[in-house]
């Protein structure tokens, strides 16, 4: 694949509404994913904004459970289940062992296994089946126990 192909998909993709692209030519695979970087920056600046002037109309923000987070060791799509008609690996509430698959998430057409670094209670499930998710992004709430 030739990087004046690339640059010419990037350019057309420029100003659209399209979040997700992706190409395979001759075994090169290039995955364009625009939807899941956007939003961080303005949360970043935004959160400092709000914490010295926040407007009195704000809603308050959801609180996230408590509890030991399990995060995403790198780039790829989350998936609770080993295959599409299979029961999830785990439900919020469920009891888990350390060492337990909780998910798996596929990256460059492997799929890798996310287990359980603690014992304890799902407390929450923090990714949509099927959503792209990135390197350190949370992914489940553990209460520890």
């Amino acid at each position: 694949m030739d990087m004046k192909k690339i640059k010419a998909v990037l350019r057309m993709l420029d100003g659209t509404d399209v979040t997700e692209f992706e190409y395979e030519d001759e075994g090169l695979r290039v995955r364009v994913n625009r939807g899941s970087v956007a939003p961080v920056a303005p949360a970043l600046v935004a959160a400092p904004l709000a914490a010295s002037a926040a407007p009195a109309a704000a809603a308050p923000a959801a609180a996230e459970p408590s509890g030991h987070v399990i995060t995403c060791p790198f780039i790829g799509t989350f998936y609770r289940a080993p295959a599409p008609d299979s029961p999830s690996f785990v439900e919020v509430g469920q009891r888990v062992e350390q060492g337990q698959t909780l998910c798996i998430v596929e990256a460059m057409k492997l799929m890798n296994e996310i287990e359980a670094d603690v014992s304890g209670t799902v407390k929450s499930i923090l990714v949509e089946n099927g959503q792209p998710v990135e390197f350190g992004q949370k992914l489940f709430i553990v209460q520890p126990g």
